[in-house]
């Protein structure tokens, strides 16, 4: 989570520099990415452990 958090202020801090434009937003992309991939992980977390779990 920590390098998710720090992936978007990186993004921020390009966005404020105007460094994304409607063709090259790649960085934020993969950061959108990133935390979809942390959503299904806590997602298998939670199924394994609390729901199976009992």
């Amino acid at each position: 989570v920590l390098i998710g958090t720090t992936f978007l202020i990186v993004c921020l801090a390009r966005l404020i520099s105007h460094q994304f434009t409607r063709h090259h937003h790649m960085g934020f992309e993969a950061a959108s990415w990133y935390w979809h991939f942390v959503d299904v992980v806590w997602l298998f977390l939670y199924i394994c452990i609390y729901w199976w779990g009992s």
